[in-house]
């Protein structure tokens, strides 16, 4: 009866593994096809039917598409949103989520009801008044329109942190006030280090989303030395013809770096998603 009960959970993996398989292999293969985009020659990407595989792999693709257009300052400029960007949600984010999660003061749980009925405000409501209130401010054609609202907070990042920091002994937070810690003090040395899975998902939800941004960017930015990474994409793209191998090529190359962060910082990835609990 072992035995069976044994075969029969291995049957289970394989198939569950079988599955997965295939899976990856659909999720997978339109990075293979741009991929292969990008070592094509334009006779190639225009011949029918397509093949997958290039005859004649050009790598110098690579380099011809990067001298299209000063790319090295798209991504320098692309970096700087990212930084600001990841240093907002990180700090503002757990600053607010610990008050939701650790301060008892007077309306919390109704002020914690609106943060989170914001989420269901779709995007495209507030982009004109956000708009009007950047041009107010004189902040077009600046970095400024990207990186402020991260300092502003986001309700799915606090709500995500909060769920952490509850899962965290109040008992700790207790004796560090009895040795005379204030809460700026037992936020920095007691609950950051507690909760760095959530933090680092953070990081990298905020990195992929400066790094991918092509609205914000479009919208806010006139002046093509600022223009970023995505921005400056559109340079292979024409009104009559569009240089897929040279498209593909940078776009490979865009998409690198999230890939990397996320394989290096899966671990951190996975267990901050899990909402739940994950503070052992």
């Amino acid at each position: 009866m072992i035995n069976y009960h044994k075969e029969k959970i291995k049957i289970i993996d394989i198939i569950l593994f079988v599955i997965l398989s295939l899976g990856s292999l659909i999720i997978l293969f339109p990075i293979a096809w741009m991929f292969s985009t990008a070592l094509k020659s334009a006779p190639e990407i225009a011949q029918y039917p397509p093949a997958l595989l290039p005859k004649k792999p050009l790598f110098e693709n690579f380099v011809i598409a990067w001298g299209k257009a000063p790319f090295t300052r798209y991504t320098v400029n692309t970096l700087i949103i990212v930084f600001f960007t990841i240093i907002g949600n990180v700090l503002v984010n757990s600053l607010v989520s610990y008050a939701f999660a650790k301060i008892d003061f007077k309306g919390r749980k109704l002020l914690f009801k609106l943060v989170l009925a914001t989420m269901m405000i779709p995007g495209f409501v507030t982009l004109v008044p956000t708009y009007v209130i950047f041009s107010k401010l004189h902040w077009v054609n600046t970095y400024l329109p990207l990186i402020v609202p991260s300092f502003c907070g986001n309700a799915f990042n606090i709500f995500m942190m909060r769920q952490f920091y509850r899962t965290i002994p109040n008992e700790l937070m207790e004796a560090a006030r009895v040795d005379g810690a204030g809460h700026f003090y037992i936020w920095g040395k007691l609950m950051m280090p507690l909760v760095k899975p959530v933090l680092a998902t953070i990081a990298l939800i905020s990195f992929k989303g400066a790094w991918s941004d092509f609205q914000g960017p479009l919208l806010y930015l006139n002046d093509r030395s600022k223009y970023t990474l995505q921005l400056g994409l559109q340079v292979f793209k024409g009104q009559g013809y569009t240089e897929w191998n040279y498209l593909m090529a940078i776009s490979f190359l865009s998409m690198l770096p999230i890939l990397l962060l996320f394989f290096c910082f899966q671990n951190y990835f996975i267990e901050g998603m899990n909402v739940g609990g994950a503070i052992k």
